[in-house]
């Protein structure tokens, strides 16, 4: 494109686009998301679409089981406009539930298991599900957080369910007795998952009409103020964010570095925004085989699963290739096939990355979004293999600028607030009109309230954040939620949340706690914050003070205490 092109002008960032990777995304072949479901299946149906455990999943069977899901809750009245929550680990019941839901018209909630019972009902009651389908680890949560709520169906899935009828019984056997890993529970009229397929089976289902504006995720953020809030995704939108990935990737794999069912290391949590669009629907479009990894942070297992199934793909945060590169059996995964390693979810750090090249041949290349925007906004091209420090140019499709207080564009070079324009923009937050609107200007570009700067060029880099928000291995940490449950405690007075440097997860939660019971101590405080709040967001360092700076109107400063010191 010559450089003099008005596109250029506005969008400078084209300039730097690979041969062959469009300017804009053509979605009309692929209106929603289950005409991408339709399409794998169809030309894909063979493949392996998952690996768990030792054992593998087609295409076709996972398919037929999201088919066999949408039929049996069309049958109770579940679909278009219903909400449907999943609260699962990366198992391979995760995939057939989202296409069930998908394929009902009904939108998709994911749900981070290991939310406390708390977090749990704040989330299904602001979302007012119809039905959630649930790892029967975490249905003792589930029955607590219902109490008191509006009836919804419940399909509790096991692990062990999908592997077989030796393998199956053993691993579910193992888990329930020996490991102790499912605590008792009971739901009334609770239904397993596969009993629900079976019925559903035998059910005749009409496909409801699907629109491409109609809502396909109800997707959880802290969004930018700290108030838990859904944002309201379109398969418009998830469709454009996983065809622009699609395109954006491409390179890597032309030419003779073509690969058919690439395997994609699926790390990252799957009820997380990333994952979902990174690993399982753009694997979709790739016929990929996604290596199914339920717990990431069971280091051995991971790099076991990666030396069986060396990976073509592997999305994950500068803090999981960190532990991976510190690991002693690094050495045993071969990645003479790895194609695209990509990073998001907070800063890559340069050691990091010079490391990852040197070990693998194959760069990271870091990215940035949010959920607000599908996930991915910028990404570095596929192709570059010195680290820039930045988080490269926009998506095809999308654009970027910066904007002072004010909300006026700032030149080349100037720091202001990053804001994003494009199809992938939510359609606004689940029955919050107020703050819907406060998170676009008045001209419709998404304020993102991180702090960047975009070069001549259009390469984006992120220097700050407006908020107080925190980021512990990729998640969004928000220190209003964890001062107002530590107040609850009896013995706390005031709180304060901070982030502080981390070397395994980039950041930590440091509390500071002004005393009510002169007796308290860090270890009961420790305790009562550990049942009410997942692992990432409780805090690591505690510091008992006397009292907390604040404002002339008596607003805490977290400014103040970020810059009184290190975190003890």
């Amino acid at each position: 494109m010559d450089a003099a092109h008005p596109s250029l002008l506005h969008r400078p960032w084209l300039a730097l686009y690979p041969p062959g990777v469009p300017a804009e995304i053509d979605t009309s072949a692929a209106p929603t998301l289950v005409h991408l479901i339709d399409e794998a299946a169809a030309r894909h149906g063979d493949r392996e679409q998952a690996v768990f455990l030792g054992r593998s999943y087609t295409y076709g069977r996972i398919d037929r089981a999201g088919r066999e899901l949408a039929a049996w809750l069309a049958a109770r009245g579940i679909g278009p406009g219903a909400r449907v929550a999943i609260m699962m680990p990366n198992v391979p019941q995760y995939a057939p539930a989202v296409f069930g839901v998908l394929r009902a018209g009904a939108a998709v909630v994911n749900v981070n298991p290991l939310f406390t019972a708390r977090e749990l009902r704040m989330q299904l009651e602001d979302a007012d599900v119809a039905a959630i389908v649930v790892l029967e680890n975490f249905a003792a949560t589930l029955a607590v957080a219902m109490a008191g709520l509006a009836p919804m169906r419940v399909l509790v899935a096991a692990v062990g369910d999908w592997l077989g009828p030796v393998k199956g019984p053993v691993a579910n056997f193992v888990l329930r007795r020996v490991k102790k890993a499912v605590r008792p529970w009971a739901i009334e009229g609770a239904v397993r998952f596969d009993a629900a397929l079976k019925e559903g089976a035998r059910l005749a289902f009409t496909p409801p009409a699907i629109g491409p504006r109609d809502v396909a995720l109800l997707q959880y953020t802290g969004g930018t103020t700290g108030t838990s809030k859904g944002a309201m995704l379109t398969h418009a939108n998830v469709v454009h964010a996983v065809l622009a990935a699609q395109a954006w990737i491409a390179p890597a794999f032309a030419g003779g570095r073509r690969v058919d069912n690439p395997t994609m290391a699926c790390v990252l949590p799957l009820y997380h925004i990333y994952a979902l669009v990174a690993c399982l629907l753009l694997g979709l479009r790739l016929g990929a085989r996604n290596v199914l990894v339920p717990n990431p942070r069971d280091l051995d297992a991971l790099v076991r699963d990666l030396a069986r199934h060396p990976p073509n793909l592997f999305p994950a945060v500068n803090t999981l290739y960190n532990a991976l590169l510190d690991h002693p059996g690094f050495g045993r995964i071969d990645f003479t096939g790895l194609r695209v390693a990509n990073s998001g979810g907070m800063a890559v750090q340069r050691g990091v990355a010079e490391r990852w090249l040197a070990r693998t041949g194959c760069p990271i290349v870091e990215g940035w979004g949010l959920t607000e925007a599908t996930a991915g906004v910028t990404c570095n091209r596929v192709d570059v293999r010195e680290f820039g420090g930045t988080v490269g140019i926009p998506f095809p499709g999308c654009e970027i600028g910066v904007r002072d207080v004010l909300g006026r564009p700032l030149p080349v070079g100037e720091p202001g607030e990053v804001v994003v324009r494009g199809p992938q923009l939510m359609a606004g937050y689940w029955r919050r009109p107020v703050e819907t609107a406060h998170a676009f200007t008045a001209d419709g570009w998404l304020r993102t309230g991180d702090i960047g700067v975009i070069d001549a060029k259009g390469e984006l880099r992120i220097v700050d954040r407006m908020k107080d928000m925190i980021i512990v291995s990729g998640f969004n940490v928000y220190p209003n939620e964890i001062e107002e449950v530590a107040t609850l405690h009896p013995g706390v007075s005031e709180a304060a949340a901070i982030g502080v440097a981390d070397d395994r997860s980039g950041e930590a939660v440091k509390l500071f706690v002004v005393r009510r019971d002169p007796a308290l101590a860090e270890g009961e405080l420790a305790a009562f914050l550990r049942e009410r709040l997942t692992g990432y967001k409780r805090p690591r360092h505690y510091a008992f003070v006397e009292s907390l700076p604040k404002t002339p109107v008596g607003k805490i400063l977290r400014r103040a205490l970020r810059e009184a010191g290190p975190a003890r």
